[in-house]
Formats: C-alpha cells, sequence, structure tokens
C-alpha cells in the first residue's frame, strides 16, 4: 500500500509540474505579444481584400483621413482642457466638433466601400496625444498651434492628391469636398499661431 501511495503521489506532483510549467511557456509567450496597431491591421485587411493597386491607394488614404480625423478629435477635446488661451481652447473646440462630423462620414464611406479603416487611436496617434498630454500652460498652447498648421498642411497635400488621383469617384469627390473645411482649420491655426508665438 505505501508504494503505491508513493507512486501515485509522485505521478500527481509531476503532473502538476507539467501543467505549471506548461502554464508558465504560454504566459511568458502571451507577454512577448506585441498589440497589432489599428492602422497596421486595417492596411492588412485592405492588402487582403483589393489586388488592384490603384484601390488599395485609396483604401491607404481613407486609413490615413481616419487617422487624421481621430488625432485632431483627440487633441481638440485636450486643448479645450489644457490650454491656457481662450483661442487655443476654442481652436480645439472647433476641431473636436468638424473633424467628429468628418469621420462620421468617413466610416461611413469606408463601409460602403468595404475598406478596412482604424476604429481607434493608432500607434503613433496614442504616442502624439501622451506627449502632448504631458505639457502645460504656454508650453501647450504653443506646441498645439504649431501642431495644427503643420498637420493641417500635411492633411490638404494627402487630400490634394487624394481630390486629384482616386480611382473610386466617390473618394475622390469625399476628398474634394473636405479641402475647403481643411484650409479654413489652417487658417484659424495660423492665426491663434501668431499670438502663441508672443508667449514666453
Amino acid at each position: 500500500m505505501k508504494t503505491n501511495t508513493f507512486k501515485f503521489s509522485v505521478l500527481k506532483t509531476g503532473f502538476f509540474a507539467t501543467l505549471l510549467i506548461g502554464s508558465l511557456s504560454f504566459t511568458s509567450c502571451k507577454k512577448e505579444e506585441k498589440p497589432v496597431d489599428t492602422e497596421e491591421a486595417a492596411t492588412e485587411q485592405n492588402d487582403a481584400k483589393f489586388d488592384d493597386t490603384k484601390v488599395e491607394d485609396d483604401a491607404e488614404f481613407l486609413v490615413a483621413a481616419a487617422e487624421i480625423n481621430m488625432n485632431e478629435i483627440a487633441l481638440g477635446k485636450l486643448a479645450q482642457t489644457k490650454g491656457t488661451l481662450k483661442d487655443v481652447k476654442d481652436l480645439g473646440k472647433m476641431m473636436e466638433a468638424e473633424h467628429t462630423a468628418a469621420l462620421k462620414e468617413l466610416q461611413d464611406l469606408a463601409a460602403k466601400k468595404q475598406i478596412s479603416i482604424p476604429a481607434s487611436a493608432t500607434e503613433d496617434g496614442q504616442k502624439e496625444y501622451d506627449d502632448f498630454n504631458k505639457k502645460s500652460g504656454n508650453d501647450f498652447d504653443k506646441a498645439y498651434a504649431d501642431a495644427m498648421v503643420d498637420g493641417h498642411q500635411k492633411a490638404i497635400e494627402k487630400f490634394e492628391k487624394a481630390a486629384t488621383d482616386a480611382v473610386d469617384p466617390d473618394v475622390k469627390a469625399w476628398a474634394a469636398k473636405m479641402l475647403p473645411a481643411l484650409n479654413t482649420h489652417k487658417g484659424h491655426a495660423e492665426a491663434v499661431k501668431i499670438k502663441t508665438d508672443k508667449l514666453k
């Protein structure tokens, strides 16, 4: 009886040890896995769906446009709480409202065209938000105004290209439709930048 009990005890101990090792291995593997960037995930889905390079270019533009809009919304909300100048807060409010409307239009267009776009902040977008969240006072105001001028200039260039080169007529029309608003945003940002440049 003692021998059998001893054997059972050894077997039982060995079994749980194996389970523990397996569990630890699984846990360590899981820890090493890096979350997939939302922009990268959307691009991979589109590459798998579309063979035509031109269509892929349209999809790539919509992915970039989604990232632009989400960034402007997030930073606009931040500017309303962290901004010191009223002009910065007002600029942030306008960015949040108008880019939220633009994002809704984009989501509807992407769904209609079966194009995947990021549903949440991209890796780069989150990093930019975190960097801004660390700033305060005049430093925040100056950095936000600078970013709005620079960001909208880059956005305008992307939208102008899509308004000319996009294959899908609806994508082309939407890009062209957004350009006046983006130019207006840039103009407002430039006016605010003139004021923030005077801050110490």
